[in-house]
C-alpha cells in the first residue's frame, strides 16, 4: 500500500454519542462508504498518554508518558518518525502537547505556533494551547497545511468536545451539541480530501464521564470510535481493531516500513 492519510483525533468524543450525533459522518456509514468501529481507550483514559498511544502504538504503562504534567518528548517511535524515515512529508494541526512528544518540547509558542522545519518529525505544523481554540479554525488550520504543503501524513485534533465535557458533563446538550458541530464541520472537508486520494479516520483519545472527567474503567470513558473512510479500507464489519494498532495499520497504508501491531482486518 502507499496512500496519503488523514488522522482526526476528535479529543473527549465517546462512542455512544459518536454513534448517534454524528449524523454525517453516519451518511458515509450508511451509503456503504464508512465504517463504525469501537475502540477501547488504554489505561489511564488521559489526554496526553493516549495521544502517545494512538500515534505510537504503545500503551502509557509502558510509554512511560503516564498522566498530563509529564512534558518531554516521547522515546518512542512515532506514525510521523516512520514516515519520515520512508521519505514522506508530514504536517499536523494540534494542541501543543503533540508538538512536544514529537518535536520540540517545552513548546515555546512564538517559535513552535507555526512550524515549518523539514528536520523535524512533523514538518509543517499549526499547534494552540487554549481548550476553547475554536474546532472550525482548527480544521481550516488543518486545510490550510494540507493545500500548502500537501502532507502524505496529516494529524487533525481538535479539542471542543473535550472542554464541553469537563464544563458540563457527558449527559448535557453542551457536550452533544459539541460532537454535533464537529461532524458538521467535517463536512465542510471530508469529501475533498477522499477526493484527494486520501484515507480518513475518525477517532478519538478517551470518552467523558459525568463528573466532568475521565481516567478510570467506566465505558463512558473508555469507549471510543473508529470511522473509516477511504478505497484502502475493507469496511469489514468483523474487524476488532484495538487503540494500539493505529500506529501500524496507518503505516501500512502509508506504505512506511514499521514494527508496530496493526489491524489487518481493516484493510483491502
Amino acid at each position: 500500500m502507499k496512500h496519503n492519510v488523514i488522522l482526526v483525533v476528535l479529543d473527549g468524543l465517546n462512542h455512544e454519542v459518536a454513534r448517534h450525533a454524528m449524523g454525517h459522518l453516519q451518511a458515509y456509514v450508511g451509503a456503504g462508504r464508512a465504517a463504525l468501529y469501537k475502540l477501547q481507550c488504554e489505561l489511564p483514559a488521559l489526554s496526553r498518554p493516549l495521544y502517545e498511544c494512538i500515534l505510537t502504538g504503545v500503551a502509557p504503562i509502558d510509554s512511560g508518558i503516564v498522566h498530563n504534567q509529564i512534558s518531554r518528548l516521547s522515546n518512542q517511535r512515532s506514525l510521523f518518525h516512520y514516515a519520515r524515515e520512508a521519505g514522506l512529508s508530514t504536517a499536523a494541526a494540534a494542541y501543543h502537547w503533540v508538538s512536544e512528544l514529537y518535536n520540540q518540547s517545552p513548546f515555546n509558542a512564538p517559535r513552535d505556533r507555526h512550524t515549518v522545519n523539514p528536520e523535524l518529525p512533523i514538518q509543517y505544523g499549526h499547534f494552540y494551547w487554549s481548550d476553547h481554540y475554536p474546532d472550525s479554525h482548527l480544521f481550516a488550520d488543518a486545510e490550510n497545511l494540507r493545500l500548502r504543503h500537501q502532507p502524505n501524513l496529516l494529524l487533525v485534533h481538535p479539542m471542543n468536545i473535550d472542554d464541553a465535557g469537563h464544563k458540563h458533563g457527558l449527559d448535557s446538550a453542551q457536550y452533544r451539541n459539541s460532537a454535533r458541530s464537529a461532524d458538521i464541520i467535517l463536512a465542510d472537508y471530508l469529501q475533498g480530501w477522499l477526493d484527494a486520494g486520501y484515507q480518513v479516520l475518525v477517532t478519538a483519545d478517551h470518552g467523558m464521564n459525568n463528573d466532568r472527567s475521565h481516567n478510570g474503567l467506566l465505558a463512558e470513558e473508555r469507549e471510543v470510535p473508529l470511522f473509516v473512510l477511504g478505497d484502502a479500507f475493507s469496511l469489514d464489519p468483523n474487524a476488532t481493531p484495538k487503540q494500539t494498532e493505529l500506529c501500524g495499520t496507518i503505516c501500512q497504508l502509508l506504505g512506511a516500513a514499521h514494527d508496530k501491531p496493526f489491524c489487518r482486518e481493516l484493510l483491502q
